[in-house]
């Protein structure tokens, strides 16, 4: 099946490593440009490399205010053009209610949060028709993920503003969707594993609660993430997309 991603440009955040860079990857494999964040120069540019000429790697942190206009002026610069954004940050600090202090929700409001916006409203001040803004969000919009209490708290509100945003960019031809990942075998994930006393026996626990009875890789999500964001997904917008091996109790 052919995407229509062949020499489509899009700003992926995020991107040096996990779903971020998944996505990244698959983009370019199916013939898309991509410009790429990290919060460092050197990852930034290791990542863009291993992508090839079709990658840029760009230092910016999505807390920063200016960091849309920079990226959508990557964008044209180098490759000529910008179809599309995949707004992806790393999750915020774990921990309980009473393990978070103050500083940790208002950094993580500035970047998961108020970063998402600013870059989405900056996109959506530049696409034309046939572009599209996407979220990596998380399976705690639709049910709270113990132990991650401001993700909980941050997420589902990013997914209230993305459906809100899909209504408003719709009549222009522009579409918002987002992607909802529960456990991907990604560092974070192996990460918050290992806060556990026994990491082999918390992963076999949520391996044991989820339908497919494995963690998803890296490559499902791009994969998806790749055909959300790609002129073959046409039709779809305002839709948080469950990427969780069927983890998800509702509908």
């Amino acid at each position: 099946m052919d995407l229509g991603l062949k020499d489509r440009v899009y700003v992926v955040t995020g991107a040096t490593r996990g779903l971020g860079n998944a996505s990244a990857r698959e983009l370019v494999a199916d013939g898309a440009k991509v410009v790429i964040t990290g919060r460092d120069e050197k990852s930034a540019a290791d990542a863009a490399a291993t992508l090839g000429p079709n990658a840029v790697g760009i230092a910016v942190n999505n807390a920063d205010p200016e960091a849309a206009t920079r990226l959508i002026a990557a964008a044209r610069e180098h490759f000529g053009g910008f179809d599309g954004i995949l707004i992806s940050v790393g999750g915020p600090a774990p921990g309980f209610l009473s393990d978070n202090t103050d500083e940790q929700w208002t950094a993580a409001f500035e970047s998961v949060f108020l970063g998402a916006v600013r870059l989405a409203r900056a996109a959506a001040a530049e696409l034309g028709e046939g572009g599209v803004i996407g979220f990596v969000l998380s399976g705690s919009v639709h049910e709270p993920i113990p132990g991650l209490t401001i993700s909980n708290g941050l997420r589902p509100g990013l997914a209230g503003f993305a459906k809100s945003l899909a209504d408003e960019l719709g009549p222009r031809g522009i579409r918002v969707v987002g992607l909802l990942p529960a456990r991907i075998d990604t560092d974070r994930v192996r990460e918050l594993d290992g806060l556990s006393a026994d990491p082999e026996a918390t992963r076999a626990g949520h391996e044991s609660r989820i339908p497919l009875r494995r963690y998803g890789t890296p490559e499902e999500f791009g994969r998806t993430a790749a055909f959300l964001l790609s002129p073959a997904a046409s039709y779809l917008t305002g839709i948080m997309l469950p990427v969780d091996g069927g983890s998800r109790h509702g509908f």
